[in-house]
């Protein structure tokens, strides 16, 4: 299988050259390297938690018209190629269509454990100074307001209404941003989601002071 995880990584490397930053090759090899740190203290299967880090963003639905079938149909094209398992192809693709933040409404009450990992790794690099980087990286690529204040934070919104939100980057804060600390799965993911949680309040309350000139 080390073979074919090498082969994947060239592969989402080719795949994503020239990718918006906040979901580049330099994303998934951060939400690898945090799945595979949060899988050293879980009962699982490796290959699965490996593959689906890689490729839980190679067609990522913001990019591509809000399709969500286009990922799930790429990774299967590859790992046949790979001549992966049936088995693995599907919990892999079970990753990949459940993962996401504005899918969790429609996600099932019993999650297998190389979700939960994968998950926690992918939305810890929401969080934290990497996800504050991201998150204003984002918010410029759609040319959205810095911040507002005359415009509050649009809370429990539907999935429908996140896709179409072009809310303050500001905003995303509070709409995703600071809940992702108790969506965690995993005692590690909580332990390194609180650190990065606790970074993003101070940085929060800093940019108000600027903003405020106090």
């Amino acid at each position: 299988m080390k073979s074919t995880i090498n082969n994947t990584v060239e592969f989402v490397k080719e795949k994503l050259e020239g990718a918006e930053a906040g979901h580049d090759w330099y994303h998934i090899e951060r939400v690898w390297k945090l799945s595979k740190k949060i899988a050293e203290a879980e009962n699982c299967n490796h290959d699965v938690v490996e593959l689906s880090a890689l490729l839980h963003d190679i067609a990522d639905p913001k990019f591509h018209n809000g399709d969500e079938t286009l990922a799930l149909k790429i990774s299967r094209e590859f790992l046949e190629s790979q001549q992966v398992s049936e088995d693995i192809i599907e919990q892999v693709l079970f990753v990949i269509k459940n993962i996401s933040f504005k899918n969790r409404g429609e996600a099932p009450s019993e999650l297998p454990i190389e979700l939960k990992i994968v998950q926690d790794a992918d939305r810890i690099d929401a969080i934290g100074a990497i996800g504050i980087g991201r998150t204003f990286n984002f918010g410029g690529f759609k040319n959205n307001p810095m911040y507002d204040p005359q415009v509050p934070p649009s809370l429990n919104m539907s999935k429908e209404e996140y896709k179409k939100s072009n809310g303050t980057t500001i905003n995303h804060f509070y709409e995703k941003l600071l809940l992702l600390k108790d969506l965690m799965n995993t005692e590690k993911g909580r332990e390194l989601a609180q650190q990065r949680h606790n970074f993003m309040l101070t940085f929060l309350d800093q940019f108000y002071k600027e903003w405020n000139v106090d």
